[in-house]
């Protein structure tokens, strides 16, 4: 595991996470969730958002694609780059709850930029609305008709890599155990960032991390309360990838973790799960880091260094 040194927030992202706790508070119940994504949407557009969380590459061209799956997919290609190039399916995060593949979009055009990669971004089905499985089902039916179409989207079939953040770390996690248990698509590796793995058992950095900025543990049960429904507290590994019976035959994994995260054993304890199989997992804990730090480039340092370590591992395996 590698670990940055700074354990202390710098001043400019406890400033961001205060003033993000006063302009878009938490939902308590399935009925503010509708507000809360609204509210959400409407800081990220501002010229003050656009700052703080990134804008896109200018070095890649961006579309959206429409699939008959009832997905829309946010597709960032290399401008001029000559097919069929790499391709990492990229699943957003919002506690499956909240969110849109544009929320990662800085994150998904600079990989793209650096890796030489076509990287699409789903949309999938949110709770509580849709509670679970909607959203794994809907992950899984992109990835499989990124695989089937890729030529259409200028990529290769047989370089391919799952990618996601929170949420959307435990659906690419999700999707990398159904493609192998369904003999394919065949990844090459996947990228977790601040993947929540765990829906049953509580770990230590849940307690540790009880009031960080930006997501508390209070928050991230919330979340999954809704998002599991009546189903919350089933040892399901859909919902909980840890549990798995096998973790053996994975691709790659780099799993990305933050200092001050409640979600912050739930990478470190996946990586162990995923090497006690045999399957190859290295750490980055970022000290200096908060849940959700890769998608605010404009306020935590640590987030370009992040996306540098993400392209590293990428196009060593791609």
């Amino acid at each position: 595991m590698t670990s940055r040194a700074q354990t202390s927030l710098a001043p400019r992202t406890r400033a961001f996470a205060a003033i993000l706790k006063l302009l878009v508070s938490e939902p308590a119940s399935a009925d503010q969730m509708v507000d809360l994504r609204a509210r959400r949407e409407r800081l990220r557009r501002t010229p003050a958002g656009q700052v703080v969380f990134g804008r896109p590459s200018s070095a890649v061209d961006t579309a959206d694609v429409e699939i008959e799956t009832g997905s829309r997919l946010h597709v960032h290609r290399p401008t001029g780059a000559a097919g069929p190039l790499p391709i990492v399916v990229n699943f957003h995060g919002g506690g499956w709850c909240i969110g849109t593949p544009e929320q990662s979009a800085w994150l998904a055009s600079h990989v793209a930029e650096l890796t030489g990669s076509v990287v699409v971004s789903p949309t999938y089905r949110l709770a509580p609305e849709h509670p679970y499985p909607a959203a794994v089902e809907d992950a899984w039916a992109a990835l499989c008709w990124v695989a089937e179409h890729a030529a259409e989207l200028g990529g290769d079939p047989a370089r391919i890599a799952v990618m996601g953040d929170s949420a959307g770390g435990n659906l690419a996690a999700v999707t990398a155990l159904m493609a192998r248990d369904a003999g394919g698509p065949a990844l090459r590796a996947q990228v977790l960032v601040y993947p929540a793995v765990e829906m049953y058992e509580r770990y230590p950095s849940e307690e540790a991390n009880a009031h960080p900025p930006v997501l508390t543990s209070k928050q991230m049960h919330t979340f999954g309360h809704l998002y599991l429904g009546a189903s919350y507290g089933i040892e399901d590994w859909q919902a909980s990838p840890i549990r798995a019976a096998s973790h053996a035959g994975l691709p790659p994994a780099l799993i990305l973790t933050a200092f001050h995260d409640p979600l912050r054993d739930h990478g470190a304890k996946y990586a162990e799960v995923l090497r006690a199989a045999g399957s190859e997992a290295e750490v980055r804990d970022y000290s200096a880091g908060i849940h959700g730090f890769v998608s605010l480039p404009g306020v935590v340092p640590a987030a370009r260094e992040a996306l540098s370590d993400v392209a590293a591992f990428l196009n060593g395996r791609l």
